[in-house]
């Protein structure tokens, strides 16, 4: 089936597709290796994620978290009158996508849209969704066609709740034992500079950061600088990637004399297991190691103007006289990607 071509606006099904993760200890090494096939990481770098999970009973928060955003958007959808079933399959771990696709062809599905669970363009991001789509496609006879819907890194359902979260861990911040104005650290999955110089993930993160940092009130006297940083770095050594690491900005604040920081996972949209453990964990650790005070923002979720926003992003697609919304002089991204955007390079 095609994939990302125009098509007239009949869909009859949404599918949220996301990264997955185990939900067992057995599941740990097995996911691992899903999601490193074919990068000749070494067993012994994945038994050492492997303990992030299975310090935590080895069940990643991930699944549970799509469980409920699918249900949100469930409901969502009913309530505006769009009559549409929504699917969930996954990149790495159970419900795989190839599985949901023969699901919805069962069920008689022909057209559907795809809602991913990421925000920014990137190959991880964006791409490598749209092959994994492709590949289910291709492995199903009678597939339905599925049509990715948008990037939504500068929709005012995303920025919106983020920055709410931000003024949140900020209004935690303050108060009497408050060092100075709190300096805002936006952080994102970090990918090779060779994947970084195909895609517009660089541009995107800043813009977005600057249009949450722009709904934060200041005053003259409490002015918040923001900066942009990255997590979660999985290559080897010698691989130039995105930078600075989260860790070694607060270690670099805390020498210009910053006290308090407000994290903020600009680049996903749940808190998952690279959210708990680089953040919550080894970044908060660091912190307090510091002295320095951090209060983490919270990911959207299923904020409900996040769940709104997926439901505007579909009606965009049925009526092509929906408003397109977006913050900031970008606008909105377009339907169907260019066939050579976000390279794997």
């Amino acid at each position: 089936m095609a994939l990302d071509t125009a098509a007239p606006p009949d869909y009859d099904a949404v599918v949220v597709v996301s990264f997955g993760g185990p939900e067992d200890p057995e599941e740990v090494m097995p996911f691992l290796r899903n999601v490193t096939r074919g990068r000749g990481v070494p067993t012994r770098r994945l038994e050492e994620v492997a303990e992030h999970y299975l310090r935590r009973g080895g069940r990643s928060p991930i699944n549970d978290q799509n469980r409920r955003l699918v249900a949100a958007l469930d409901s969502a959808l009913r309530k505006a009158g769009v009559d549409l079933p929504v699917y969930w399959g996954n990149r790495n771990w159970h419900p795989m996508l190839a599985e949901v696709v023969e699901a919805m062809r069962a069920d008689g599905v022909r057209r559907s849209l795809a809602f991913v669970t990421s925000a920014f363009g990137s190959y991880s991001g964006c791409r490598q969704y749209r092959e994994d789509i492709a590949r289910a496609i291709a492995g199903c006879d009678g597939a339905p066609e599925i049509h990715k819907l948008r990037l939504y890194w500068n929709h005012p359902g995303f920025i919106e709740p983020m920055a709410e979260g931000v003024r949140g861990a900020l209004s935690r911040l303050a108060g009497a034992h408050s060092t100075g104005p709190a300096r805002l650290v936006f952080s994102a999955h970090s990918i090779p500079t060779a994947m970084a110089a195909g895609a517009p993930y660089e541009r995107q993160l800043r813009e977005a950061a600057s249009l949450i940092a722009a709904r934060v009130p200041t005053g003259v006297e409490d002015a918040h600088g923001w900066d942009l940083v990255y997590q979660s770095r999985s290559g080897p050594p010698s691989d130039p990637w995105l930078e600075p690491d989260v860790v070694d900005h607060l270690e670099a604040l805390h020498r210009e004399g910053v006290g308090d920081v407000v994290l903020v996972p600009l680049g996903f949209v749940s808190d998952h297991m690279e959210v708990i453990h680089d953040l919550d964990d080894e970044a908060a650790g660091a912190a307090a190691a510091l002295g320095m005070r951090l209060e983490r923002s919270p990911t959207v979720g299923t904020h409900p103007a996040f769940v709104d926003m997926i439901v505007e992003l579909i009606r965009e697609r049925l009526d092509p006289g929906v408003p397109r919304r977006a913050l900031g002089n970008a606008g909105p991204w377009p339907d169907f990607c260019a066939t050579d955007c976000c390279s794997r390079r």
